[in-house]
């Protein structure tokens, strides 16, 4: 029996997913599943590079705009969703297409993630109003007591983790690191990996002139009508949280554009690494297009033969 066969486009930021995507999908006669964590908001428009209304009228997006900045989220239920979808996709197609530069949604499809109890309401609200009250350093240090092995690897930095962390360890009596078991998953279908890169001066001169454009397309009036949900985590993020420290007065505007694009370009350096540690990885320039269809068909005929 012929085995269904998931594409996986990856790559830094700006490096030109969404436009080769366009083109695969469109050989394929296939949608995009979108894997980005912030273009899955519906008021992250401009600030996360959204697919156009014009693009998504080619080509079928899901997981495009389609949550509201409050609404819980997690890459555990991307993985249950995408599953469920793609379940559904394969009976009617040998391909899928999964495409974004979020790597623990795409790892969490590909090899699937930890079954990690989902936070109730009470404990999520609880955890907010303490980080906002009592800070960063001091949730740190109770999860130092709490949790000891996971407080050495987590990023201390990252209140997102850091309160992720401590709300499992509260509400379940029991360790982050205890539900962290890192199995891989066996999926019922084929998976090919490809991911895009570019020379680093022209990715990061793409980079540069991404955010220019955004700054023309009005990102900075966006950020201003998001300003009184700052606090929510979906807004800690690149573009806006430099933008919001601009609107608080911290630094002019000419230095919040230029923090953006040093931040994008260390977060693109951050995704290199992280997919050059997956040898199943095959890379790419953007502009292979032909290349890369003709990778996508061989390796299928080769596992079906």
């Amino acid at each position: 029996m012929l085995k269904k066969t998931l594409i996986v486009i990856t790559g830094p930021t700006a490096v030109g997913k969404t436009a080769l995507c366009l083109k695969i999908a469109k050989y394929f006669d296939i949608p995009i599943i979108n894997a980005d964590s912030r273009q899955i908001y519906s008021e992250l428009n401009i600030g996360t590079a959204r697919p156009t209304d014009e693009q998504m009228k080619q080509v079928r997006h899901y997981f495009v705009g389609t949550l509201g900045l409050e609404d819980y989220y997690s890459a555990s239920l991307f993985e249950q969703q995408t599953l469920e979808l793609l379940e559904q996709q394969f009976k009617h197609r040998d391909y899928a297409l999964l495409s974004g530069g979020s790597m623990m949604y795409i790892d969490a499809v590909c090899d699937g993630i930890d079954d990690i109890p989902t936070i109730d309401e009470d404990t999520r609200t609880l955890m907010k109003q303490r980080l906002a009250n009592e800070g960063l350093e001091t949730l740190c240090q109770e999860l130092k007591k709490l949790d000891p092995e996971y407080y050495e690897i987590v990023d201390k930095q990252n209140p997102r983790r850091v309160v992720h962390a401590l709300e499992i360890c509260t509400m379940t009596g029991k360790t982050y690191t205890s539900f962290r078991k890192r199995e891989k998953k066996e999926r019922s279908f084929n998976i090919i990996k490809i991911a895009l890169n570019r020379p680093r001066e022209e990715l990061y001169e793409r980079i540069n002139q991404r955010v220019d454009q955004m700054m023309a397309d009005g990102l900075l009036e966006e950020v201003k009508r998001l300003y009184p949900k700052r606090h929510l985590n979906a807004l800690n993020t690149v573009g806006y949280k430099e933008l919001f420290d601009y609107l608080d007065g911290r630094w002019s505007l000419e230095e919040a554009v230029e923090r953006i694009k040093g931040n994008t370009r260390r977060y693109a350096r951050k995704q290199l690494t992280w997919y050059k540690k997956d040898e199943r990885i095959k890379w790419f320039h953007p502009d292979e297009t032909e290349k890369i269809i003709s990778y996508i068909s061989q390796d299928y005929e080769q596992r079906n033969d």
